[in-house]
């Protein structure tokens, strides 16, 4: 009777390693996309939540998003990796180029998606921009540098262009190296300060400001999230800033600021995990590459022109979507 007693007793604690290891199961059911930010500020933010409102239109019905900000610290990014690969997520996105590369060292058996990267090759991320690669898939757009450094040059007279970039991010190496380019081929010299993290961008930006004519923003995260010290600093220098961020220009004084619709790569970033959960491989998936103009927009500050002493023309002024004048931001 004892030995009965003691084989149900058994039984039920086998019952119930059982259930305990199906309700562990269950806390991840459904479908889980793993969101990691490199650090928020309003482009970043945007993208994520372009690939939150894409899929959440999508009709999943046990759709989860477990949203991770590294807040620009490597080191997070890589224990944020490594938590999602020990949760399993269905899919793992890496929004910036650190938190792509973390991803990608530390994921195995989950899909990994990129957004928000200029250039995926130089990050190490695949090894072509025209073919898939095993196990990753992505968004990447080419920011149009030179046009954009040309924009500036047709309002202001620029010989010595300004540039501060992060030293150990991929993207912002990169677009260092292009907007130097540029402004060689545009004949202009090109000074640049580098920085590690984004507390230093307001010292770096003091360190320019009085040997250039204009500074070039590009789409360098810890820079754009100090952007208000860069552009505080060049505001009370009475020197342009051109931001290759929109989504942050309203906030801060910039003059221009002209580049992509980042709500809008969060839609495609959206629709390209839409495809990997319906049974895509991302290794059949090249790199998408968003460079269409019309995928661009551009914001003028009014304020800032006066203040600094710069008249735009009308023309442009009439080509802008949004312009920010006594305070109030118009948009088209």
């Amino acid at each position: 009777m004892r030995l009965r007693i003691v084989s149900v007793m058994c039984l039920m604690l086998l019952l119930s390693g059982v259930q305990v290891f199906a309700g562990g199961s269950a806390e991840r059911e459904g479908t889980v996309i793993g969101i990691s930010k490199f650090v928020s500020h309003p482009a970043l933010d945007a993208v994520e939540q372009g690939i939150i409102d894409d899929l959440s239109a999508r009709g999943y019905t046990d759709l989860r998003f477990d949203r991770q900000d590294s807040t620009a610290d490597v080191a997070a990014a890589r224990q944020i990796a490594s938590k999602f690969q020990a949760d399993r997520v269905n899919v793992a996105v890496g929004i910036a180029t650190p938190n792509a590369q973390a991803l990608q060292s530390a994921i195995q058996g989950i899909p990994v998606v990129y957004t928000a990267i200029t250039d995926p090759v130089s990050a190490g991320l695949v090894e072509a921009i025209d073919q898939g690669s095993p196990g990753i898939a992505g968004v990447t757009h080419r920011t149009p540098v030179k046009d954009q450094i040309r924009l500036l040059m047709e309002i202001h007279d620029i010989r010595r262009l300004g540039h501060v970039y992060s030293s150990g991010e991929a993207n912002a190496v990169y677009l260092a190296e292009q907007t130097e380019a540029a402004a060689r081929e545009l004949g202009i010299e090109f000074i640049s300060q580098t920085i590690t993290n984004p507390s230093e961008v307001r010292q770096a930006t003091q360190s320019i400001i009085q040997r250039v004519d204009a500074i070039y923003v590009s789409t360098d995260n810890q820079v754009v999230a100090a952007l208000s010290a860069l552009s505080e600093v060049a505001m009370a220098a009475g020197v342009p800033v051109l931001s290759a961020d929109p989504g942050s220009a309203e906030t801060n004084d910039v003059l221009i600021a002209w580049g992509f619709d980042w709500y809008g790569i969060g839609r495609t970033t959206g629709e390209l995990i839409h495809r990997i959960l319906q049974g895509e491989s991302p290794g059949t998936i090249p790199p998408i590459l968003v460079d269409d103009a019309d995928t661009m927009e551009m914001i003028l500050n009014l304020d800032v022109a006066e203040r600094i002493g710069i008249s735009l023309p009308q023309s442009l002024i009439d080509s802008a979507e949004r312009i920010i004048q006594n305070g109030e931001i118009i948009r088209r």
